[in-house]
């Protein structure tokens, strides 16, 4: 009876300190002050109260220690259940609650807010300062057993918020039934939840300080919805059966003079299936196609546009929402992990496109998250996008610093991936990015450069190259910055590597003018070797070079049918040749005729025709030849790689040049012809006699072309030319590209 007494007394006094009315109202910070056990009393024997809320129930029940069922009596109207128990009575097994729901069902579950909270002060401390790399395996969704007891604890950062619930198909998605906890000064909320499993789809209530109310995605989420449906789903990324141990260890030792030879790729539209939804493939069917044709074609790296997942599919990805969250559209997390898996087993390396230069604006993402511009800045000067009507990271804030510093740990530990590929870095580096006068902030020393975020990219670097060894990092980064892939104690901004946009658009310039008027225009192909190793560069042919009106690259070639595959051809022999890592977006490969789509296959019909297929045997024979040379991968990014044996020759369009491998004594000899015109004896400088045999001529019969050759090869002979002791004299094929090599 006295413990009757005192609950009713501890009641009373919640109830005028308006603890039920906060907690009744979705308001509560902690309801943990007043659900779950509560001792009470006072002497020898105290009691234990335990309180439920169960909105609108008609009766609830506590299962004890014992599998005794006690009832509960109602103390609030709109579902407050109290039972009081000696506490011998909730020893043993955690306590189980039964409740009856408004429409007749039963339940029985465990308490949530019987349990103590899984994160500590030090993970909040570390969070805080910026500086939790493994914050993924905290926050979010995590499947946990907790004593004993399965489910899954969610946790949110939101410190604006008035109230955070969560809500899901395991509480009809009622926001009244797992209000959260925050974490104070951290701003985390957390409540873990039994009832929760696998394959739960999830969001986070979020009350803001205004009072409006928004159902947020779960930022830290591993998985979601297939658009346009937008809950997070939680999922276990543990339990996958790596095989891919010898890769990963082989990864660690591998150095840049290696070949690299990308295959971008959008996995939607690569090699679609229509009896599936918009034809999408699975991640496993898409690994073992995917590995079989880069064998086949010789690429090193397969690049992913952004797998991350994004609401809008005509965004390619590049608009994410779910940073953590592997995209549903072509299947599961655990599909994900088969696909790198299978890569590796192949030896195929996997790149994904990363995504931190902004977010989009939909309701249930990242703006205005807890009310407030909490991952972005206030003042649309520095938080909004005026060209993507995105929004911008507030790079200078720890908890956003550590949410993308994270990511990209998050997908080389858990997915295993080889590179990522920076989007949009030169929008990052500056503030006055495509902005005008007036539109952009100076920093704290009136310039333009963006100082928290290039804090934050070589933070980045430095971490992800410290904590996984041999990883790629590239920059897409359009401007004359210096040091992007230098080292950041070098002054550098850390990248491996860097798109050598100048050298994309300066050539695709010149190619498309008519070879009668490229005389003039020389220089468009020279001026990249006076930079070519400023930076390790990457030489990219990529999907935005194919879209929004651009057209592909075999349409963007001049002059009639043959002579459009015979500049593809030239410009494909020139790129691999030139110094720098590859990179063909699908499809250039086929040389299509139309530009890419999002929404459709590639035209692999195409390939009927034996022009078509000549692009294609070329670019796997370029990469052959990439990879076997030497001289053609060794030394990229130093100027010992490549020296000029006439790049004068303006009259004629004709390039002349040498690569060179580590041994001086391996070498090889290009010829560009970039004229329809055949030319015959044309005298080139060797540094050495003997006889060069021709390993590769694109106009040759095997590729479409009209089979100038030099076969099998020429005999360099006195006297020299070219301010060289030997000359050999080439048949220079038209519109095409020799490839000779000194035979011991």
């Amino acid at each position: 009876m006295r413990l009757l007494e005192d609950a009713t007394i501890a009641m009373e006094r919640m109830e005028g300190n308006d603890n039920l009315a906060l907690l009744l109202g979705g308001q509560h910070r902690n309801p943990f002050e007043i659900l779950g056990p509560k001792p009470i009393g006072h002497g020898p024997q105290p009691g234990v109260a335990v309180r439920a809320f169960w909105p609108e129930a008609p009766q609830a029940w506590l299962v004890d220690g014992r599998r005794q069922l006690r009832p509960m009596r109602r103390i609030h109207p709109q579902g407050v259940f109290e039972v009081i128990c000696h506490p011998e009575e909730l020893a043993g097994q955690p306590y189980q609650l039964r409740v009856v729901t408004r429409d007749g069902r039963i339940l029985t579950m465990h308490d949530p807010y019987a349990f103590p909270p899984l994160l500590t002060d030090f993970d909040r401390y570390l969070f805080g300062q910026g500086c939790h790399w493994e914050i993924y395996r905290k926050l979010g969704a995590q499947v946990r057993t907790v004593q004993g007891v399965s489910g899954v604890n969610f946790a949110v950062w939101a410190p604006n918020a008035q109230a955070v619930s969560v809500i899901g198909d395991f509480n009809d998605w009622d926001g009244r039934c797992h209000p959260m906890r925050k974490h104070e000064p951290s701003g985390i909320w957390e409540l873990f939840i039994p009832a929760a499993r696998p394959g739960h789809k999830y969001k986070f209530r979020i009350k803001a300080c205004d009072g409006s109310v928004s159902d947020r995605a779960d930022p830290y989420g591993f998985t979601a919805e297939m658009p346009p449906c937008t809950a997070s789903i939680v999922a276990d990324l543990d339990g996958f059966p790596w095989q891919d141990a010898e890769w990963m260890e082989a990864r660690r030792q591998q150095s840049l003079d290696r070949p690299i030879a990308i295959y971008e790729v959008h996995l939607g539209s690569w090699r679609q299936d229509p009896h599936r939804l918009h034809g999408w493939k699975n991640y496993r069917t898409l690994a073992e196609e995917l590995v079989e044709y880069c064998r086949k074609m010789g690429f090193t790296h397969i690049e992913l546009l952004p797998i991350s997942e994004h609401p809008f599919t005509g965004s390619w990805g590049y608009q994410t929402i779910g940073y953590y969250s592997v995209t549903s559209r072509y299947g599961s997390p655990h599909d994900f992990m088969y696909f790198v898996d299978y890569c590796h087993r192949h030896g195929i390396g996997v790149i994904i496109d990363w995504v931190p230069a902004h977010f989009p604006r939909d309701g249930h993402g990242l703006r205005r998250f807890d009310g407030t511009a909490l991952y972005e800045h206030e003042d649309p000067r520095k938080g909004e996008h005026p060209d993507w009507g995105t929004m911008i990271f507030n790079y200078g804030r720890n908890e956003v610093r550590n949410y993308l510093l994270a990511n990209a740990l998050f997908w080389a530990d858990c997915y295993h991936v080889d590179g990522l590929r920076v989007d949009a870095v030169a929008s990052m580096l500056y503030l006055d990015y495509s902005r005008r006068e007036g539109e952009w902030i100076p920093n704290q020393y009136g310039g333009r450069e963006n100082l928290e975020a290039i804090d934050f990219l070589k933070q980045f670097n430095i971490k992800i190259h410290e904590k996984f060894p041999g990883i790629l990092t590239i920059a897409e980064e359009s401007t004359a910055w210096s040091g992007v892939s230098r080292p950041v104690h070098w002054g550098g901004l850390g990248f491996s590597m860097k798109w050598n946009m100048g050298w994309m658009n300066d050539t695709l310039r010149y190619m498309r003018h008519d070879p009668i008027h490229r005389r003039y225009h020389h220089n468009e192909l020279t001026f990249s070797l006076i930079y070519a190793f400023s930076e390790n560069f990457v030489l990219p042919l990529s999907h935005d070079e194919v879209v929004h009106g651009k057209r592909s690259l075999l349409d963007q070639m001049p002059g009639d049918l043959w002579q459009k595959f015979a500049n593809l051809r030239l410009l494909y022999s020139y790129m691999w040749t030139h110094p720098g890592k590859k990179l063909l977006f699908m499809g250039g490969e086929l040389a299509q005729w139309s530009e890419w789509a999002y929404d459709r296959s590639l035209s692999w019909e195409l390939l009927q025709w034996d022009t078509h297929q000549g692009v294609q045997k070329l670019v796997a024979d370029l990469n052959r030849l990439y990879r076997s040379e030497p001289a053609l991968h060794e030394q990229d990014f130093v100027s010992e790689g490549f020296e000029w044996i006439d790049c004068h020759n303006y009259n004629d369009s004709v390039l002349v040049y040498l690569r060179k491998a580590k041994n001086p004594d391996d070498f090889l000899v290009i010829c560009a012809n970039f004229t329809p015109v055949v030319r015959h004896d044309y005298p080139v400088g060797v540094p050495r006699p003997g006889f060069y045999r021709e390993i590769f001529n694109s106009d040759s019969n095997y590729y479409g072309g009209s089979g100038v050759t030099n076969a099998p090869g020429i005999t360099a002979t006195e006297p020299g030319h070219h301010m060289r002791p030997y000359a050999i004299r080439v048949t220079l094929p038209p519109l095409g590209v020799t490839i000779l090599k000194p035979e011991k």
